[in-house]
């Protein structure tokens, strides 16, 4: 029987066929998807913020390293390649990284969103890793449903029929 298991901001959980990675009220977070279709095993990161070094500093404590895209996309990776993933089998999908408020005078220092997309794609690159899908961008919040049985995820958007990527 399948469990679901919720994936709260700045973790990352990974499981194996049947489970579902839900995560909920992405706003300008970014949900990353990683699934090995052989293993039928995948994970989920929850990311906030794209730069732990811009926020913390070089050299600081990562407690929660799902917190940011550089510390979250290499800690998900270990963890899927210590349950046999291969990288080079890893489908790769993301969703989130809506611009939810709007300022007057908005720098790119407000634009977390886009930076959070902009950052998992870059990262993603450096890894070789590909990216196969994703539902980013706009002003809306978005709910994610990662099925680890199929590899398919599901982008739920408040007035929008489900997406799927």
């Amino acid at each position: 029987m399948a469990e679901f298991i919720r994936v709260g901001m700045s973790e990352i959980a990974i499981s194996r066929t049947p489970d579902v990675l839900v995560a909920i009220g992405l706003g300008s977070c970014v949900g990353v998807c990683f699934y090995d279709p052989l293993l039928k095993c995948g994970g989920m990161a929850h990311v906030m913020l794209p730069d732990s070094v811009q926020i913390l500093g070089a050299g600081a404590e990562i407690t929660k390293p799902g917190k940011f895209v550089d510390t979250a996309l290499p800690e998900l990776l270990k963890k899927l390649t210590e349950l046999g993933a291969l990288p080079s089998r890893l489908e790769v999908k993301i969703a989130g990284g809506a611009q939810m408020f709007c300022f007057n005078g908005d720098t790119d220092r407000m634009l977390i969103g886009p930076r959070n997309v902009e950052a998992t794609e870059q990262l993603l690159t450096s890894l070789d890793l590909k990216l196969a899908g994703k539902n980013t961008g706009g002003n809306h919040g978005r709910s994610v449903r990662f099925d680890l049985a199929t590899g398919m995820v599901t982008v739920k958007m408040v007035n929008s029929p489900d997406i799927i990527i």
